[in-house]
């Protein structure tokens, strides 16, 4: 299995090159957008971010100072603004009193106890608090979306009904791989994590389409 799976990561490395995702000017950033991309796709993101830097708002203290009726208009762009507005203020309220709004002090913080802060938070689910950990705080996971799903159930490496952690569990494996030859050229799982989970989208927007998939091209033709 671990074989395959870095045998897949070359394969779209090599078919697409570095995605350098996520896209952000800084943690912080990338933590707002990781919230603002629920339901949404990324060009919405940053409009909604746009704006916020226009204001000068891109700043955690000052964004729990604002209105929430202002916050929400500013984020409008990314869909879902009043409940985005809402779920954003609870992070920030998190964010501020656990942490200080300190990225270093939650950097420094243990994976596990800082994912399950993350998914004590209201409107923060596996997705969004795996992205945040991955991308924001550089912590060692693997971030599973319904891309991930679908072109893995076409590999049939998972079932379509897999769940969230069921999918996870498979990457996270590739960490007890180290020392393996499948691994050898490995340098860094934030860095493979961060990179595989790109690919992936891009792979699915551009080949393994929900509808209609363009199997024939596909830079993962053939795999066994």
């Amino acid at each position: 299995m671990e074989y395959k799976l870095i045998s897949i990561y070359d394969k779209l490395s090599k078919a697409f090159g570095p995605q350098h995702w996520w896209p952000g000017d800084s943690s912080f950033e990338v933590m707002v957008g990781a919230i603002l991309t629920q339901n949404t796709n990324w060009v919405n993101v940053e409009k909604a971010i746009v704006n916020l830097k226009e204001e000068k708002l891109l700043d955690a203290k000052k964004l729990y100072k604002l209105p929430e009726k202002k916050l929400a208009k500013l984020i409008r762009p990314a869909g879902y603004y009043n409940v985005k507005a809402k779920r954003l203020k609870n992070f920030l309220r998190f964010f501020l009193e656990s942490y200080r709004g300190n990225i270093r002090a939650m950097k420094k913080a243990d994976l596990d106890i800082l994912r399950r802060q993350l998914l004590n938070v209201n409107g923060i689910g596996p997705e969004t608090a795996d992205s945040i950990l991955l991308y924001a705080l550089e912590k060692n996971i693997f971030v599973v979306d319904a891309y991930t799903k679908r072109v893995f159930s076409r590999h049939r490496i998972i079932k379509e009904d897999a769940g969230y952690h069921e999918v996870q569990e498979i990457f996270m494996r590739l960490v007890n791989c180290a020392g393996k030859s499948a691994c050898k050229s490995i340098s860094g799982w934030v860095r493979l994590f961060n990179e595989y989970h790109a690919l992936i989208v891009r792979l699915a927007k551009e080949f393994c389409l929900k509808n209609k998939p363009k199997c024939g091209l596909c830079p993962l033709r053939g795999i066994a």
